[in-house]
């Protein structure tokens, strides 16, 4: 809910420091001046012709539309999925994830084929070491 286009926690906020900055008796002396003064505006012509106007502004799209004949128009458009059906885009998908499942089976090496993971070489010399180890050996 808003109010002057202040919503409920601004509004508590706005009291908080109204109170800090007024004092508790000074508050209710503002609080009745400022309801007087909103019950005055709200309660004025002018106040009424503005929500007026505001009412139609936001209908005005709404009103164009059916005066030029836009809303039977609006109806005839089909909808994304339609489209997609009609052009056929839902078979396409299924053939393209039929064609990926058949070449992830002839890129995917089986069980079998597939390297074993290396062993750990931290604790063992890499291959190179060992050579030269070797042959400062004899």
């Amino acid at each position: 809910m808003e109010f002057l286009g202040i919503g409920p926690l601004e509004l508590l906020f706005v009291v908080i420091i109204a109170l800090i900055v007024l004092g508790p008796k000074d508050m209710v002396k503002a609080g009745k001046t400022i309801g007087r003064t909103l019950r005055k505006i709200v309660t004025s012509p002018n106040w009424r012709a503005i929500q007026q106007t505001s009412r139609e502004l936001r209908q005005l799209p709404t009103r164009l539309i059916r005066e030029a004949g836009l809303e039977e128009l609006q109806k005839n458009i089909p909808k994304p999925e339609e489209i997609g059906r009609e052009l056929g885009i839902d078979e396409m998908k299924k053939n393209l994830s039929d064609v990926s499942e058949e070449l992830s089976d002839w890129t995917t090496p089986p069980p079998s084929i597939r390297p074993n993971p290396a062993p750990d070489q931290s604790s063992e010399q890499p291959p190179s070491t060992q050579n030269e180890n070797q042959t400062n050996q004899d």
